[in-house]
């Protein structure tokens, strides 16, 4: 099909790319909403049904069968996506038990000092937030944990609200009963998405509950993760861009394509088009597989004219300078810092490890 340069097609499903190439892991998620059958009318009807049942003579075991067999036939499935909770001792046990190296590790040697690179997600699962062999003697080895942002900074948090708020635009009375429409579908308590400022970051919310169904929480993203950890062990943390810089990245300026965009995320949702890509860019990642991710735009759909390429630019490649160039400026103060960004940075025509090389950093990959 031909381009058409004048009026350029927002990307459809390049915000999906966002889980591994920035900022997703600053929302906040609203919890989700009591599942329906617990409100107090229900709890009132129950009361009901026991004193009914006990006025009644009992009924007859076959009677009682038939009648389970019947209400486990009616009873639905699972409606709301499932959160993640607190992980018992036992399951932590395990899964410490179960640690494995997953991700992409490099280890950066240059005149005698050395750091190392790591590609992170930025949703998770508890497996994935206990380190492998390799990443925990990384971790051991750095005397600072580099983000692209530090989502524990009272700093960046607030500086995300208030960048928000200077954006804030409200969406028109059909993409807002849309939203309200997933708001209800998710589970979400009602109103939560309209306390975020922007209707694409909304949207965003909603994919990353989405992301659930596949056991993939925004609680176990790894940025969440190593930030708790090295701020449990008083460990320097530092964010290597910009608030003002991942949201210029994030939300189009004119209001028309965020409008038309936060659509187009709905459409994914509503089409369950959003959940197999999500699924397949976390496959590739717990992998390792850098192959695969260095191929996304072959089979994400995302780079199919001129203006989605110029978005994916614009998300990845242009901000991997400004990254090559604060890791590079903190080795050189004689730090030994862990950097760990978003997996599609290392990939691309200016794929961060590239850069580093053109630094004159050595680069061994670890995993």
């Amino acid at each position: 099909m031909p381009q058409r340069p004048s009026s350029p097609a927002p990307a459809r499903r390049l915000p999906l790319a966002l889980l591994l190439c920035g900022t997703l892991f600053l929302l906040q998620q609203p919890a989700a909403a009591a599942p329906s059958g617990t409100s107090s009318k229900t709890a009132k009807n129950s009361k009901s049904s026991k004193s009914a049942k006990q006025a009644k003579p009992k009924a007859a075991p076959k009677a009682k069968a038939s009648q389970a067999r019947k209400q486990a036939l009616a009873t639905p499935g699972p409606t709301c996506p499932p959160v993640a909770k607190p992980p018992s001792p036992e399951a932590l046990q395990a899964a410490q038990a179960r640690a494995s190296d997953r991700g992409l590790l490099w280890r950066l040697s240059k005149d005698g000092r050395q750091a190392y690179l790591y590609g992170s997600i930025h949703v998770g699962k508890l497996d994935w937030a206990i380190p492998g062999p390799k990443l925990a003697a990384a971790l051991q080895d750095s005397d600072m944990l580099a983000l692209e942002l530090d989502p524990a900074d009272p700093a960046v948090q607030q500086q995300m609200s208030a960048g928000l708020s200077l954006r804030r635009l409200e969406p028109d009375a059909p993409l807002r009963q849309r939203l309200e429409r997933h708001e209800a579908k998710a589970c979400l308590p009602k109103g939560s998405l309209a306390a975020i400022p922007h209707p694409l970051m909304q949207a965003f919310t909603l994919t990353l509950v989405a992301a659930r169904w596949e056991g993939l929480d925004p609680a176990y993203a790894q940025e969440q993760v190593l930030s708790g950890m090295a701020h449990s062990v008083q460990r320097p943390v530092v964010s290597l861009e910009t608030v003002e810089l991942q949201l210029d990245a994030l939300l189009p300026r004119e209001p028309a394509e965020a409008m038309e965009a936060t659509s187009e995320l709905l459409d994914l949702l509503e089409q369950d088009k959003a959940r197999p890509v999500l699924k397949r860019l976390a496959e590739a990642w717990e992998r390792s597989d850098l192959e695969t991710l260095a191929n996304y735009e072959q089979w994400c759909e995302c780079a199919r004219n001129a203006a989605e390429r110029a978005q994916l630019q614009r998300l990845n490649d242009e901000r991997n300078p400004n990254l090559a160039e604060r890791i590079d400026a903190l080795i050189q103060a004689g730090h030994r810092p862990f950097a760990a960004v978003g997996a599609l940075h290392m990939t691309g025509p200016q794929a961060l490890p590239r850069l580093l090389e053109q630094r004159g950093y050595q680069l061994e990959r670890l995993q």
